[in-house]
């Protein structure tokens, strides 16, 4: 028993060699994918922060109004509302209001009792444009009336200062008929004669005139408060100048075949 033991061919079993581990993207073969994914959805969060962060600081600190003050509602009651709050901030050295104002639809009043409606501006000289069709729809008349004879201002002398003022006056009325009175194009305002003369000058603005000024606060063209006619700043007197100087005219009236009564403006000499 001991020869078979000991001729026993011993047999001994070999383990195989392990298998390799697996790759490493093997385990996460979708990796690439959700890095994708992840990289938008984090884009698309980093946006909406942003967005966030921009209305908040809106919201903090929203845009400057036009103005303090506004009217209310539209059409001539807005425009009446308007010459009422403006006329009543100019004043003259002693105290008095500069002037009356008065809204109307387009219209002129040769006298005291009548009014002329107005359907058409038309203009001399030339190169001068075609006439252009006015109603209440579209335009407003400003006329500006001291307590002296034909409305002329009743206490101190005229003076450039003076009409200065007055042609602030009326820059200030049209900045905010266009701005708040909707579906206005021009305005027409009359201004008051020298003592002892009629009345013959009118300034005519139409809003595309003002689109520079209209885009910033008012307080950006003319100052905050109203300077007596010898103390307009040198800056305000720039904007009234290249504004208004220009759009100074004589004006008349014409028929025209159809009977609508005709504004004739004549420019002023260079």
């Amino acid at each position: 028993m001991a020869s078979d033991v000991t001729g026993t061919e011993l047999v001994t079993s070999t383990p195989e060699p392990a298998a390799p581990p697996p790759e490493r993207a093997s385990l996460f073969p979708h990796r690439p994918r959700f890095i994708v994914i992840y990289g938008l959805l984090g884009s698309v969060l980093a946006l909406a922060i942003v967005l966030v962060v921009i209305y908040a600081g809106r919201a903090i600190a929203p845009a400057a109004k036009w103005s303090s003050w506004h009217p209310s509602g539209g059409g001539l009651g807005a425009a009446k509302q308007i010459a009422d709050e403006v006329g009543k901030t100019y004043r003259l050295p002693n105290g008095d209001q500069l002037v009356d104002v008065l809204a109307k639809t387009p219209s002129v009043s040769p006298a005291s009792s009548t009014s002329i409606p107005l359907h058409y501006v038309a203009f001399q000289g030339k190169g001068a444009p075609a006439p252009v069709a006015i109603s209440s729809s579209n335009s407003v008349s400003y006329e500006l009336c001291g307590l002296g004879t034909a409305c002329s201002i009743a206490t101190g002398k005229a003076s450039v200062a003076r009409g200065t003022l007055v042609r602030r006056e009326i820059l200030e009325l049209a900045l905010y008929t266009f701005k708040y009175v909707g579906g206005m194009k021009s305005v027409i305002a009359f201004m008051p004669p020298p003592a002892g003369t009629q009345a013959q000058y009118v300034i005519y603005l139409q809003k595309s005139d003002l689109s520079a000024e209209l885009k910033q606060p008012l307080t950006k063209t003319l100052g905050s408060r109203v300077p007596l006619p010898a103390a307009i700043p040198a800056k305000e007197v720039h904007v009234i100048d290249s504004v208004t100087e220009s759009r100074v005219y004589k004006f008349g009236l014409a028929q025209a075949p159809t009977g609508d009564a005709i504004l004739v403006l004549t420019p002023l000499p260079a």
